[in-house]
């Protein structure tokens, strides 16, 4: 590999770097072609991607970029994983993958730059996603004029039977 490729490879994963919210410092020794597919699939569905780059290379990417703290993880057989939209949802597939494989493990992290680690990225792996919060919100925001409506209709009855109860003793007594 010439200066050139490794410049390349340098300034691209800094680009996607510093484009992701969360950035996942994994070991990946042992894992077989198969194994690593299926992560990298998982992944892409997640709205993230798996990369495995020389160490020396990934420390100089992530050297003044937005996740910094990670550079001195890279040693021995590492590989990056990024997520760009829902860190959740990228933590949730590295931490089930991590689950159900032998020997590939979590290191570390970062989430918009602040240092995580394994235990930290398997406890984000366990909150609802941006979906699913997105929806608790809103049916948060609906129960307050959904409440409204009703305790004004149930006023209104009230007043109804009042008058209707008045109506049906008047017409008795007449």
């Amino acid at each position: 590999m010439d200066r050139s490729q490794k410049a390349a490879i340098i300034e691209g994963m800094k680009a996607k770097a510093n484009d992701a919210s969360i950035a996942v410092v994994t070991v990946f020794k042992g894992m077989t072609v198969e194994e690593s597919t299926n992560l990298r699939v998982n992944l892409r569905k997640a709205g993230g991607e798996y990369q495995v780059i020389k160490n020396t290379l990934g420390r100089i990417a992530f050297t003044d970029s937005k996740h910094d703290v990670l550079k001195d993880q890279l040693r021995d057989n590492t590989g990056i994983a990024l997520g760009f939209d829902d860190p959740v949802a990228v933590a949730k597939a590295l931490s089930d993958f991590a689950k159900d494989s032998k020997t590939f493990q979590i290191k570390s992290g970062s989430l918009d730059g602040k240092p995580m680690t394994a235990e930290e990225i398997d406890a984000l792996a366990k909150l609802p996603g941006r979906e699913q919060l997105l929806g608790q919100m809103l049916a948060t925001m609906n129960a307050v004029p959904t409440n409204f409506v009703c305790l004004f209709a149930n006023m209104l009855r009230g007043l109804l039977y009042a008058l209707k109860a008045i109506e049906e003793k008047k017409g008795a007594a007449a």
